[in-house]
């Protein structure tokens, strides 16, 4: 009762518009029952057809007529078909695999990716900004994405734009829809453009760009682009600009420079700078300078470290109120690599700098946060991951240490955890505010390295029309990716 196998031979016609049309002629069959027709198809990529690099094979139609059209065919395929007749007695099975097709239109370019995005602006160990970006893969393109290109550029509000030739640029392979993009500096307003491209012989397809605005200073976030999440942090006052930190005379130095109001009687400028947090845990007093231009230049910086510098004037006996702006110092390292001149980093001869050997070798990993609003109020909850020391040495418990950047004081808090909890949740953190957290392992020989991380909290609620209540700020530690 089952009805023999179709012809083998299958004909193929392609329309004008790309569908593809497949038809099949049945042997004589003596049968009562409707037959159904199952078609099925396999392909690969490539320049040659090649049954070794074929995919399984997949159902495509089951029809009642001895043909089908198909509008899914995608350039720069070879597909193979097979067609097998069903009724209720059973089948027979399917023909052998036809003969390889291919369609004669040319493939297109790879879509723009989508969803773009960027979040978890974190101060990276060497000073400077870094940003997560992240996008969707394409569905499905005629020809896979061979990588992804990634352009950024710095702007400054008021200057002109920089030229498409000097955009700084990084490769990405194709099977990745995310990256960490570092070396951001801390006042600028930077566009991120991603694009796919993909390859065809030796022609190179590519796709539109997809694009992003990440402002590290703040500036003019009302024309935010729609759908776009901002990323910031603290904005600088508008009167006070900060050069590029440069090395001379043997020291480490950044030009601080504030606008003259017309027609004011200044007498002098009071100016005060410290340091928040330094990388290497060096510790110097605030230092004060009084000018009568309308610019300093401060001498003597630590490297790799957070600055603020406060501006007031005196015209007369009346002074003004305080301006402060924000900076960060590069590395050592940074600098060396940049001079054409020898440069002897500190910690080759200062003993502040020199990395004091632990008895303790467990140290926590992968220190992440996620921050919650309520009332107004910030909640962070801190977690992170103990490693497995090489050495048996239990742990006691975990000390953690927050503190905020502020321009007034650097006031810490420390709690102590059981060694089962690896969560602190910290209430009442003031929103878009830098924060430093360091987390010790105890044990019985005493304390571990310290993992330390420096996380920004959100400025406000997200929309309320997003499904996502909550913003994670995160940063990978140097061993697993979070």
């Amino acid at each position: 009762g089952s009805p023999l196998k179709p012809r083998k031979e299958l004909v193929f016609w392609e329309h004008p518009s790309g569908k593809l049309e497949v038809r099949w002629s049945s042997r004589f069959n003596v049968s009562v029952e409707p037959v159904l027709y199952v078609l099925q198809w396999r392909w690969n990529f490539g320049i040659h057809p090649s049954e070794d690099d074929a995919t399984q094979w997949l159902d495509v139609a089951q029809v009642a007529e001895e043909r089908v059209v198909l509008s899914d065919v995608r350039p720069v395929r070879w597909y193979q078909f097979r067609v097998a007749s069903v009724n209720v007695h059973g089948t027979r099975g399917f023909t052998a695999p036809s003969k390889h097709f291919r369609s004669s239109r040319d493939p297109s370019p790879p879509p723009t990716p989508a969803g773009l995005r960027a979040s978890n602006l974190t101060l990276g160990p060497e000073g400077l900004m870094k940003v997560r970006l992240d996008w969707t893969l394409p569905a499905e393109s005629d020809v896979p994405v061979h990588h992804f290109r990634v352009f950024w550029t710095c702007s400054v509000p008021g200057k002109s734009p920089v030229p498409s030739r000097r955009k700084r640029r990084k490769t990405i392979d194709g099977a990745e829809s995310s990256m960490d993009l570092d070396g951001l500096q801390w006042n600028c307003s930077y566009s991120v453009e991603v694009q796919a491209v993909s390859y065809w012989g030796q022609h190179r397809l590519k796709s539109g760009k997809a694009l992003v605005h990440i402002d590290t200073q703040q500036h003019n976030q009302s024309k935010a682009v729609s759908k776009v999440r901002k990323v910031s942090v603290k904005k600088p006052s508008s009167t006070l600009g900060v050069g590029t930190p440069y090395y001379k005379d043997g020291q480490l130095q950044v030009r601080i420079y504030w606008k003259k109001r017309t027609g004011e009687l200044v007498n002098r400028y009071h100016v005060q700078w410290k340091h928040e947090y330094c990388n290497h845990n060096q510790s110097r007093a605030p230092e004060k300078s009084v000018t009568q231009e309308n610019y300093i230049n401060l001498p003597n910086l630590l490297f790799s470290c957070m600055y603020t510098v406060t501006v007031h004037t005196l015209t007369g006996k009346q002074r003004s109120s305080d301006k402060s702006v924000g900076f960060l110092t590069p590395s050592c390292e940074i600098i060396r690599s940049k001079s054409p001149k020898p440069i002897a980093c500190p910690e080759e001869h200062d003993s502040f700098y020199r990395a004091v050997p632990s008895k303790v070798l467990a140290k926590p990993e992968n220190l992440t946060a996620t921050f919650t609003f309520h009332d107004g109020n910030v909640t962070g909850h801190f977690r992170w991951r103990r490693s497995r020391p090489k050495s048996h040495q239990p742990i006691t418990g975990f000390q953690v240490t927050w503190a905020a950047f502020s321009t007034e004081s650097l006031v810490s808090r420390s709690q102590i955890l059981p060694p089962s909890q690896n969560l602190l949740v910290v209430s009442n953190l003031r929103p878009g505010t830098f924060y430093r957290v360091d987390v010790h392992v105890i044990t019985s020989t005493g304390e571990g390295p310290a993992t330390k991380r420096v996380f920004l909290t959100p400025r406000r609620p997200p929309a309320p029309q997003k499904a996502q209540l909550h913003q994670h700020h995160h940063q990978k530690s140097s061993v697993e990716k979070h």
